[in-house]
Parts: structure tokens; sequence; C-alpha cells
């Protein structure tokens, strides 16, 4: 079943070439600063860093809450963004010395627990770190995959985060770039068909 819709999603979409980023940094980053947001607000931030050449841990760790704070205010919630990325940053120093390498070689299951320690990171953000900055293959869930398994009937209202994530880990292929596909064409479908108000059930790819 999981296999047929993503085949069809990904014949009417096409590949969505998520995450849109340079580096794994900036996956990171957006990661976090995406919460209770849309992207392009988080572009307009990523942009605001790029400009002042801050897209670098060390750099970015160092300079003041203030200054950082006014360069992602488009994000909203800044102050609160802000600190998040701060709790990152000192994370991502002190225990991996901003190494991306060694990150990568961490076993994904200690390394889940690490992000999910770091005081503003559910597991919606540490999945996406995972997926998509270090390639690590788990399945990033969000408010248009419940939606649209609901609405299909092939996950309950009341199932959790960890109950979604096992329903696509448990029936799919353990590959990093199925689940990064089939996640991002999913939020293609969320935004485009599967609206939280009147969707457009009638001409939905998955009718």
């Amino acid at each position: 079943m999981l296999s047929k819709i993503y085949q069809r999603l990904y014949a009417y979409f096409g590949p969505q070439h998520w995450w849109p980023a340079d580096t794994p940094f900036e996956v990171m980053l957006g990661a976090i600063l995406t919460q209770n947001t849309n992207w392009s607000n988080v572009e307009k931030a990523i942009y605001n860093l790029k400009a002042n050449n801050l897209l670098d841990p060390f750099r970015l760790n160092k300079i003041p809450h203030k200054k950082l704070a006014s360069l992602i205010r488009s994000t909203g919630y800044y102050n609160i963004k802000t600190k998040r990325l701060k709790e990152f940053l000192s994370f991502f120093l002190n225990l991996y010395k901003c190494d991306i390498g060694k990150m990568k070689r961490q076993d994904i299951g200690m390394l889940r627990e690490q992000l999910l320690a770091i005081k503003g990171v559910g597991p919606e953000t540490a999945d996406s770190i995972l997926l998509y900055a270090l390639n690590k293959p788990i399945f990033v869930v969000d408010a248009y995959t419940k939606r649209i398994f609901t609405r299909h009937r092939l996950l309950e209202e009341n199932a959790n985060y960890a109950q979604v994530q096992n329903f696509f880990m448990q029936n799919l292929k353990n590959e990093v770039k199925l689940f990064n596909e089939f996640h991002a064409l999913l939020v293609r479908l969320g935004k485009e068909f599967c609206l939280k108000n009147k969707p457009r059930c009638q001409k939905c790819p998955l009718k």
C-alpha cells in the first residue's frame, strides 16, 4: 500500500530535491528555524545569515543573542529560536567539535537521543536533522503526514509520533533516498491538495 502511494505521488509530482540547502549545517539550522512557520520565512533568515557570513558554526556561536535574533526575526518566536540555535550550537561544538563527518559516524540511536536532549528539539526536528543533514535512514513525521493518512483511514486520529513513524518504517525499505523523497512528496500533497480546511479531494492524486 505505502509503495503504491509513493509511486503515484512520485509519478504526479516528480522528484522534490529536498532539503533545499547548500550544506548539512544549513539544513540543521533550517530544521530548527522552520518550527511553527512556513519555509519562505526561513529562507529570509537563512539569506540574512549568509549575507552576514554567519553560516559557520564557530562564527554563529560567537555572535550576541540580540544580533542573532534580529537576523532570524522573519521566522517568528525569534528570541525563543535564538536560544534553541544557541543550545544546538553548544551541543554541536562541545560533543562533535562542529565536525559533520564525526556526527555522521555516530550510531543513529545514540545521536537521536543526544539531539532530543537539546532544549527545543523535538522528534520532527531531530529526525529532519538525521535524515536530511546526516543521511540517516529515519522517516520524518509532520502534520501533513498524519492528516493525509488519517483521512485515508490508514492511521488512527490519536496515533502519536512514534506510532506514525513506525507505520512507515515497518512497511518500507530502510532507505534514506526513499524516506527523503516520500516525506517531501507528502508535504507537497498536504500543501496543494490535502489542506487543513477545504481539502481538494476531487482532484487529489490519491483519490
